[in-house]
């Protein structure tokens, strides 16, 4: 693979971190430098990258973009008792113009997918989830793509792309392989009611900030069902991360947005990572939180259970629930104790549906279905897979 288009971690920022404690998350780290080139990926389960690149931000552009301030902190952490291999392959400067950058981070993305490589990308503004997705493009399967923010960034398809108005342009672009976009935290007051009623429409999932902090854990089933995470640094509270353009008085606050995210590594099916929306003003503590952020994402991937597998499945405990017309099948992990739901499979709509037969779900899913109440993802994902 050509990785002209990426630019080494800077020289003298190598020469601190490699005299860090060995120990730390610096001494299990292949760096992309400028002497030694971009590191043999071959045994490599994830790969960090930043991206410079935010001229399309509503906010206005932030030309002193650098990440070695997160960089900094995050070499400087311990691991935990992981046993994953990791790769710093340097920067994507910005292009020529930002359809370059956005080539450049898709290819990036979907020759590491094709390595089985999970990308952690480290970006500018949020228009950068349009390159992650499309870095999926030769995949034979449909998308689910999770977004933690404050807005849906749906935007209006006719209009130029931006960070607030990106979600549009990847429904309606070719190729189509979007089967579900799901928000996690918005804030209804930084949405207009024309978006909130499209994304019922479209039968995408949307949880409210207050709904996913009174208990992060009803949203891991969705995140369990991801293959792409987007998280925008939008969403997290002016007293947690600070220093940003668009911080909120409202929003996560560390130990939900940490756990979030290690809930999107501990998924089976989430390969790949990106953090957006990075200022090149934010404290020590932000950077702190940052890195943290993707220490916890690192932990979640060495803990998967790997239940993503027809194996698996065979051995999981299989329970019958009769509804009106309906009997919903729900099935539990006994290695795990986590839940799916069987959708009924379309045989005549698009195969690449066919591994969405099972949707994650939880015990109050199952319970709520014992007391006759539907869940409401299930309704909208078998709603999807008929139209």
């Amino acid at each position: 693979m050509d990785f002209e288009y990426l630019s080494p971690v800077d020289d003298d920022l190598v020469q601190e971190i490699s005299s860090i404690n060995p120990q730390t998350l610096a001494g299990m780290v292949k760096f992309h430098t400028s002497t030694g080139g971009v590191p043999d990926l071959e045994d490599v389960k994830m790969a960090l990258v930043g991206v410079k690149e935010n001229r399309l931000a509503e906010e206005g552009e932030d030309e002193f973009l650098n990440f070695s301030s997160v960089r900094r902190c995050f070499y400087g952490l311990f691991p935990g008792n992981w046993h994953l291999n990791l790769a710093d392959l340097g920067d994507i400067e910005k292009g020529e113009t930002v359809e370059d950058t956005y080539f450049a981070l898709q290819t990036l993305v979907g020759e590491l997918l094709k390595q089985g490589v999970i990308p952690i990308i480290l970006g500018g503004s949020q228009d950068l989830i349009y390159a992650q997705y499309r870095g999926y493009d030769r995949r034979e399967q449909m998308v689910n793509l999770v977004n933690i923010d404050s807005r849906f960034d749906l935007g209006d398809a006719e209009n130029p792309i931006s960070n607030h108005s990106y979600v549009s342009k990847i429904i309606v672009n070719k190729p189509y392989n979007l089967f579900n976009y799901s928000n996690l935290g918005y804030q209804t007051y930084f949405n207009s009611q024309d978006e909130i009623e499209l994304m019922e429409r479209l039968f995408f999932d949307a949880y409210r900030l207050g709904e996913v902090t009174a208990n992060v854990k009803t949203v891991e089933p969705v995140m369990r069902d991801a293959n792409l995470v987007g998280l925008d640094l939008g969403s997290i509270n002016a007293a947690a991360i600070g220093g940003n353009y668009q911080i909120s008085p409202n929003g996560f606050d560390g130990k939900q947005i940490c756990a979030l995210a290690r809930y999107a590594g501990i998924s089976d099916k989430v390969s790949s990572f990106g953090i957006y929306e990075y200022a090149a003003n934010y404290p020590v503590a932000g950077n702190m939180l940052i890195a943290q952020m993707i220490w916890y994402f690192i932990e979640g991937v060495n803990y998967r259970t790997n239940e993503n597998t027809i194996s698996a499945k065979n051995e999981f405990i299989k329970y019958q629930v009769p509804i009106d017309d309906e009997i919903l099948v729900f099935f539990k992990s006994p290695v795990s104790g986590r839940w799916w739901i069987e959708i009924p499979f379309i045989s005549n709509s698009n195969t690449k549906l066919k591994r969405h037969t099972l949707l994650p779900c939880n015990h109050e899913d199952y319970l709520e279905a014992c007391n006759q109440v539907i869940p409401e993802r299930w309704y909208k994902t078998k709603r999807k897979n008929e139209l």
